[in-house]
């Protein structure tokens, strides 16, 4: 059985006690963190102040920005897999003339 840590981060004065593994520890510390940053903004920027809502809009922001970086690797995938099927033509002509 591999090793577990049990840590406890604190969200929206909210503590989570996790058990992970132990290379898992150093992302979700600074995911929390830059959560925390995030909900402190949105309450600075915004007047809300239930956590539900600060929360549901956090939430809203990463989702948004995870899609739109999906969505880029995607197309980047497509322009690449064009390419290569444009090379891999390429090479079957040359090679039937020769």
């Amino acid at each position: 059985m591999s090793e577990q840590l049990k840590i406890k981060l604190t969200i929206a004065n909210r503590v989570y006690p996790l058990t992970i593994a132990p290379d898992q520890e150093a992302s979700l510390r600074e995911s929390a963190k830059k959560i925390e940053a995030t909900i402190q903004q949105l309450e600075k920027n915004y007047a809300v102040r239930d956590k539900q809502d600060v929360l549901a809009m956090c939430s809203l922001q990463y989702a948004a920005q995870l899609e739109k970086i999906k969505n880029h690797d995607n197309s980047t995938t497509s322009e690449s897999d064009e390419k290569v099927k444009e090379l891999i033509d390429l090479i079957d002509l040359h090679m039937t003339i020769y």
